[in-house]
């Protein structure tokens, strides 16, 4: 059966992204095949696309690493969903078209009537803030988070994470609208990092003392300062370098203040790593997502034909929140 599916290149620009044909996937064992209503648009779609991403080899070649949709059919040895089921799902490539394989172990049920653009906007985001704050940095009740890039997809849902489990937010953003929005999803204090100096502001608002955890997707400058932030026994968790990965610091506050440096990638972690990563979150987030407490937001929704736009908006880094494609 043929589907419509976004390709793109040579060129590396977003005018490149276009709609063709292809065959539609066949679920393999321990797979399930979701006809795909809504997939998310991610700044690793965009690096892919430019040629400054490569997928793990057994990635489909399809950009999309999340969607939103019905269960089209069943891989063997799949016995937790059934054919019409809706679901939301991170998915190892192939998200930008009207089929998209999952594996049964990385999807999350959808209720009757609840927002399958919400659903979607799930899946990358809370995976990655979950292994990162939870699993990584050991977020605990109490503690200070400073967030870099707050307003992104990855930063609101960090913040809303965070004060899921009783944490106090503090977060960098580029513009007052920007530092606006993350204040209305619980931020104690918005810093706009292109009129203020965040380290300054920081230690001010902490008495001097800092913060107890660092979620940084920025990297360059910003490492040498994050280390200066931290309070004894603080954890600088590294999730992107949109900066750049190199940088000169001092690295005696590690010593000093017996500081952990850690990160992750999601993408490159085994079926059962994510596996596990789901159902932590079915268990702990989901309910309260479904329920309405806990939420994201949305900048804009394109339809699939326009997915050149939705990846011009992701570059342009003006959104807030996150970037869907209507895909059926």
């Amino acid at each position: 059966m043929v589907m419509k599916l976004v390709n793109f290149g040579p060129e590396p620009s977003a005018d490149s992204l276009r709609i063709v044909d292809g065959p539609t996937p066949v679920p393999r064992e321990g797979q399930i095949l979701i006809e795909v209503k809504f997939a998310g648009v991610n700044r690793p779609d965009v690096l892919q696309r430019m040629g400054r991403y490569n997928p793990p080899p057994d990635a489909s070649p399809i950009l999309g690493l999340e969607v939103a949709g019905r269960v089209a059919a069943l891989g063997a040895h799949v016995s937790q969903w059934k054919v019409g089921d809706q679901v939301c799902a991170l998915v190892h490539g192939g998200g930008y078209a009207q089929f998209c394989l999952a594996f049964a172990t990385h999807a999350l049920p959808v209720p009757a009537g609840f927002n399958l653009e919400q659903a979607a906007a799930f899946p990358e985001n809370w995976f990655t803030v979950w292994v990162n704050l939870i699993d990584r940095a050991r977020l605990q009740h109490g503690e200070i988070l400073l967030v870099h890039g707050g307003s992104s997809g990855i930063g609101l849902a960090a913040l809303q994470l965070a004060r899921h489990v009783g944490a106090e937010v503090l977060v960098t953003a580029g513009s007052e609208e920007k530092c606006k929005a993350c204040r209305n999803f619980g931020a104690a204090l918005a810093i706009n990092y292109r009129s203020e100096d965040f380290v300054a502001r920081v230690r001010d608002y902490t008495g001097g003392k800092g913060v107890d955890v660092v979620l940084d997707m920025v990297g360059g400058d910003y490492i040498s300062k994050n280390l200066t932030l931290l309070r004894d026994s603080g954890r600088l968790v590294f999730i992107a370098f949109l900066r750049g990965n190199r940088a000169e610091a001092d690295f005696m506050p590690i010593m000093l203040k017996r500081l952990h440096v850690t990160g992750s990638t999601l993408r490159p972690r085994t079926v059962a790593e994510k596996a596990a990563i789901c159902a932590e979150l079915a268990r702990e987030i989901w309910p309260a997502y479904i329920a309405g407490k806990l939420k994201s937001h949305i900048h804009a929704t394109f339809p699939l034909e326009r997915v050149a736009e939705a990846h011009k908006l992701m570059e342009s880094s003006q959104h807030i929140g996150k970037i869907l494609l209507q895909v059926s």
